[in-house]
């Protein structure tokens, strides 16, 4: 009886041991595999954020060096059937593509009046449905233009129930930086595992988290009551 209770036993120990060794395994597997994946990604969110952070740096100005053109077009106007509806027809009519923003409160039914924006391009347009004519005021920005946008690209606006996203790619970008973070999150916690089979490394890592954990409270909420 003791035998067998012995071999049951290690038996069960050895079990643990292996799903132990298997997650330790594909974890790190994980960490390596989403980390390579994620590289880029990470890279371009931090270069863009040094560029927003630095916005006095002379080789990544792109504001004054835009270049802009206003043209005239003659239009059908689109039927009645909502300000989105309108705007999207005649961006198909105008062969422009990109995430509406409504910039001004329509008042008059005649006369609509939007922005249509995708990274790199900015197209301002005032239809006059009445008359069947568009103006179109189109302003092209340089590569650092486009990662500026990249970095604040969202398609919403808080409070504003009008502005929401309206173009697929939009919203695939959105999708695409909620996956960036979620990755990030699970690195983290795959991090602390690989840092916690390491029994020699925990006094040090301890210190590590715990002075990144009070520098980000700190930024997080100590300065609400410094400042």
């Amino acid at each position: 009886m003791s035998s067998f209770t012995e071999q049951a036993t290690a038996e069960g120990s050895s079990a643990s041991r292996n799903r132990a060794g298997a997650f330790s395994r594909w974890n790190r597997k994980l960490h390596y595999y989403l980390g390579l994946y994620l590289l880029f990604f990470v890279w371009l969110f931090a270069l863009t954020g040094l560029l927003l952070n630095h916005s006095q740096w002379k080789f990544a100005e792109f504001w004054d060096s835009r270049q802009e053109t206003t043209v005239e077009r003659d239009i059908v106007a689109p039927p009645s059937e909502g300000d989105l509806a309108q705007a999207r027809d005649l961006m198909g009519q105008l062969g422009i593509r990109g995430e509406i923003e409504w910039t001004v409160t329509r008042n008059t039914p005649g006369l609509l009046e939007f922005r249509a924006s995708r990274p790199g391009h900015i197209f301002e347009i005032k239809a006059d449905l009445a008359g069947r004519k568009a103006r179109i005021k189109g302003i092209e920005l340089n590569a650092w233009g486009v990662m500026h946008i990249l970095h604040t690209f969202t398609g919403e606006r808080r409070d504003d129930d009008r502005n929401q996203r309206d173009w697929i790619v939009t919203s695939v970008w959105a999708l695409s930086m909620d996956a960036v973070a979620l990755g990030l999150i699970v690195m983290v916690i795959s991090s602390l595992f690989m840092w916690y089979e390491l029994p020699r490394k925990r006094t040090t890592g301890a210190i590590v988290l715990s002075l990144g954990f009070l520098t980000s409270g700190l930024l997080c909420v100590g300065l609400r009551f410094l400042f």
